[in-house]
């Protein structure tokens, strides 16, 4: 179960990278991030959008780790509490998307971040 979860984790984060991406390169739909505010994204939040892709990645390779399927060269007690900072990140990431004022961001990144909080919460409790 804690592979299937890590595995599906990384399935949620790819395509959130995916996201982020097309909005880094300018696509309309900023609507669904960052507040809502901007449906092309400022250059400011193209660059954190392109940030987002590289934490997405740090955050994919931790809960793998943690789940046993790779390694990190970091010992199992930082990685245990990696994935748990992981899933704090998440769970605060419900709130804040609550809160939005975008409606879109609501709608889609509120459940979003709470399927992500949960797989995290499988992963890092073994």
């Amino acid at each position: 179960m804690v592979t299937t979860a890590a595995a599906a984790a990384c399935v949620v984060l790819a395509a959130l990278a995916v996201f982020q991406v097309a909005l880094a390169l300018g696509a309309p739909i900023g609507r669904f991030a960052w507040g809502g505010q901007h449906e092309v994204l400022p250059t400011r939040l193209r660059i954190g959008s392109a940030v987002s892709v590289a934490l997405y990645a740090a955050i994919g390779a931790i809960l793998l780790a943690r789940a046993g399927m790779i390694t990190l060269g970091l010992s199992d007690r930082a990685v245990e509490i990696a994935a748990w900072v992981v899933t704090a990140y998440f769970a605060l990431g419900i709130l804040i998307n609550a809160i939005s004022r975008s409606r879109p961001e609501r709608l889609v990144m509120t459940p979003t971040c709470a399927v992500l909080a949960a797989l995290s919460a499988v992963v890092a409790a073994p």
